[in-house]
C-alpha cells in the first residue's frame, strides 16, 4: 500500500472550498499514492463523492476515521486557520501526521505550538516561497486572483450606477471612475476586471516597479511623488513602511480618492496587520453613492472605517469589508487550490515516501513543526518577540 492521503470536509464556518477535487488528483498519478475522503467534503464546492469514487477515492464513514487513517491530511484551513472548530482537529492528529494546508502560522502561534506538541509535521501553504520552482504551488497568488475578480463584482453590484459608458437613444452613460489600491496578484486582477467591465481605471503602488504591469491592463499608473525607496521584498511582496510614508500618501491619495466612484484596496503585508490608506476624512471627500471595496478586511483592513464582514455605511459612502472571498467562488477556488496543493505533494514524494528535506528550500520556507518542535525561523522570531 502506497501513502494514504486525507481529505475532510472544512469545518470553518463559511468554508465552502475542499482541499482537493477529482480533477487534481492525476497530479499524483505514478506516486504510489491512495486517497481517503470524509463523506460529502466537497459537496459545498459542487464535487460530489460520485465524482470522487470515480477516480478511485474511497469514502469513510467520518471524520474520525479519515484521520485515525491516513498518514497525510490535507485541508484548506488547518487549525491555525480555523480558531473556532480547529481545536477538533488538534484532538484527532497524532505523532507522525504530515498535515498540509493554511494555517496563519505568523498570527496563530498558539495552534503552532499545539501542532508541534502533537509530533504534527506541520506545513503551511501561505508560506510558499516566491520563487520560479515554487509558482505552481503558490496558493496566496491563486487565491488573491479570485479576491481581485470578485471584489469588482461586488463593487459593481453596490454601485448605483453601471460601469461601461453607453450610447444610447435616452443619452450618454458616463463609465464608472475605479481606482485599484494595491497592485500584487489581487490588483491586478481587479483592474483586469473593472476594465473588461468598461470602467475607466487607475491603479496605485508604492512600488515602481509595477507601473507597466498596471498601464499593460489599460490602466492609468497613479504617480504621488513620494519616494518609497526599496518597497518590494525578495519574495515580490510590498514591505511595510513607515508611519510618516503612509500619513504622506494618505494626504495626496486623498485629492485622488475625491475623482473616483469606487476604490478597491488589496494592500496586505503577510503576518502583519494592512496599512491604513484611507482614512474617515478621505472617505468624507468621495461623492455620496461610492463605494469601497477592502480586501485587506480581515488583516484589519486598508480603510479606516472597515467592518470585517460588514457593509458600513459613511457620509453616503458605502465601504464593504468582505471576508473569505474565495469560499464565495468555490468551484474555482478547490480547482486552484487543488491543484497547487496536489504539485507541493508530488514533491515532496521520494520513493513512494513524503521526504521532508529542510536544506531543500521550498520544505524549509513551509515547515512551521516539526519533531516535536516548531522549526520554521520566522514563526519562531515572531513567537520570542511575543513573549519578551
Amino acid at each position: 500500500m502506497g501513502i494514504l492521503v486525507g481529505i475532510v470536509t472544512e469545518s470553518a464556518s463559511g468554508e465552502t472550498r475542499v482541499a482537493m477535487v477529482p480533477g487534481a488528483l492525476s497530479v499524483l498519478n505514478r506516486t504510489g499514492t491512495e486517497f481517503l475522503m470524509e463523506t460529502g467534503a466537497g459537496a459545498a464546492a459542487g464535487f460530489p463523492d460520485s465524482e470522487y469514487a470515480e477516480k478511485g477515492v474511497k469514502i469513510a464513514a467520518s471524520r474520525e476515521e479519515v484521520f485515525a487513517a491516513a498518514a497525510v491530511v490535507l485541508q484548506v484551513r488547518s487549525p491555525g486557520a480555523n480558531p473556532d472548530a480547529g481545536g477538533a482537529d488538534l484532538a484527532l492528529m497524532r505523532s507522525g501526521h504530515v498535515v498540509i494546508g493554511l494555517g496563519e502560522p505568523l498570527t496563530a502561534l498558539d495552534a503552532a505550538r499545539v501542532l508541534a506538541q502533537r509530533g504534527v509535521s506541520f506545513l503551511s501553504m501561505e508560506l510558499m516561497p516566491r520563487i520560479t520552482r515554487a509558482q505552481s504551488m503558490d496558493v496566496l497568488s491563486s487565491m488573491a486572483t479570485i479576491a481581485g475578480y470578485k471584489a469588482v463584482l461586488i463593487a459593481a453590484d453596490s454601485l448605483p450606477r453601471m460601469f461601461p459608458m453607453l450610447m444610447t437613444a435616452a443619452g450618454t452613460v458616463s463609465p464608472a471612475r475605479v481606482l485599484v489600491l494595491g497592485a500584487g496578484v489581487a490588483g491586478l486582477q481587479a483592474i483586469a476586471t473593472a476594465r473588461r467591465l468598461g470602467a475607466v481605471v487607475s491603479g496605485y503602488d508604492i512600488r515602481a516597479e509595477v507601473k507597466e504591469q498596471i498601464e499593460s491592463l489599460g490602466a492609468r499608473f497613479v504617480v504621488l511623488g513620494i519616494d518609497a525607496g526599496d518597497a518590494q521584498d525578495r519574495g515580490g511582496y510590498a514591505k511595510a513602511m513607515g508611519e510618516d510614508f503612509y500619513r504622506k500618501q494618505r494626504e495626496l491619495l486623498g485629492n485622488v480618492l475625491a475623482e473616483q466612484q469606487v476604490v478597491i484596496t488589496t494592500a496586505a503585508v503577510p503576518g502583519k496587520k494592512a496599512p491604513v490608506l484611507i482614512t474617515r476624512e478621505m472617505a468624507e471627500k468621495m461623492a455620496p453613492g461610492s463605494v469601497i471595496v477592502d480586501i485587506a478586511a480581515e488583516r484589519g483592513g486598508n480603510c479606516e472605517l472597515t467592518s470585517p464582514g460588514a457593509t458600513v455605511e459613511h457620509w453616503g459612502v458605502r465601504i464593504l469589508g468582505p471576508v473569505n472571498l474565495p469560499s464565495t467562488i468555490p468551484y474555482h477556488a478547490s480547482q486552484m487550490y487543488a491543484k497547487n496543493i496536489a504539485t507541493f505533494l508530488k514533491y515532496l514524494i521520494k520513493d513512494g515516501k513524503v521526504m521532508l528535506n529542510r536544506e531543500d528550500e521550498i520544505v524549509r520556507e513551509t515547515l512551521v513543526t516539526h519533531g516535536g518542535e516548531v522549526v520554521h525561523p520566522r514563526v519562531l522570531e515572531v513567537a520570542n518577540a511575543v513573549q519578551s
